[in-house]
């Protein structure tokens, strides 16, 4: 009998997807889904079409080829509005002309779910004011995002992503401007997203990362296409051998035991 996380249905699916740019195939064909709850990482080099996938699983970039699916539908017949309440997004940078406060860059996660030219509430003010004590940077919430740190404009973009309330997240490399203290603090966030029905998607280049709090991990392997190892187990995914040829150098693990 099929436990309650299998028995959810998807969010997203794709099937024999394949992505690039144009008319080049950056990767493909490419299989997987993801339900209510599930972590996946994602694995693969620089070049190996993590951000083109995800830009891809936007709406962004036209699929090559193969189907991919949010909700049952088709990508493409979902309006922009729609989909931002579905998915959320997770850049590696952030980049605005604009002096925005973190508490207003935070705020605007909540676009999507206020009806058009309505105001924030004080509800959705609180919302975002949680999601950044959550980050830890309630200190810096009317402090510029071109005043703080890149580190701490990340965790500004992760809290504003949380309050976006989306059933997906997508997440482009979340810990690679963060010290050691915020990327602990970040991984935690991801786990508790599990227990609140959350997806999660992220991109690392810490395998280690991966391993901490993926559920399943995918790695894109190198290739004419690169091709998709997995999704699986974390642990049969991310061996030494497979981390090997996914980054051209050898790899050894080793299991540290709490004590």
């Amino acid at each position: 009998m099929p436990d309650a996380q299998q028995a959810q249905p998807n969010i997203l699916q794709a099937q024999d997807l394949r992505i690039g740019h144009g008319r080049r195939i950056v990767a493909g064909p490419l299989t997987f889904s993801i339900r209510p709850g599930d972590i996946i990482a994602l694995l693969g080099p620089n070049g190996s079409g993590k951000s083109t996938l995800f830009r891809t699983l936007l709406g962004l970039l036209p699929p090559l080829g193969g189907t991919l699916r949010l909700d049952g539908l088709p990508l493409a017949q979902w309006r922009r509005r729609a989909l931002a309440q579905r998915i959320g997004y997770v850049p590696q940078s952030w980049g605005s002309h604009f002096g925005y406060s973190v508490l207003d860059t935070v705020l605007m996660g909540r676009a999507a779910q206020l009806p058009a030219f309505a105001q924030p509430s004080a509800r959705d003010r609180m919302l975002a004011m949680v999601a950044i004590e959550r980050l830890g940077i309630a200190h810096l919430a009317s402090h510029s995002m071109h005043a703080i740190s890149g580190g701490e404009r990340q965790l500004a973009l992760i809290a504003r992503a949380l309050v976006q309330d989306a059933a997906l997240l997508i997440m482009d490399e979340p810990t690679s401007s963060l010290d050691f203290g915020n990327q602990l603090r970040v991984l935690e966030q991801i786990r508790q997203l599990r227990t609140q029905g959350v997806a999660v998607l992220l991109s690392t280049h810490q395998p280690d990362h991966a391993l901490a709090v993926a559920d399943q991990i995918m790695a894109l392997m190198p290739g004419e296409p690169n091709h998709l190892l997995g999704p699986g187990p974390k642990h049969t995914v991310a061996t030494p051998e497979n981390l090997a040829a996914l980054y051209g150098v050898p790899v050894e693990m080793v299991r540290a035991r709490m004590v």
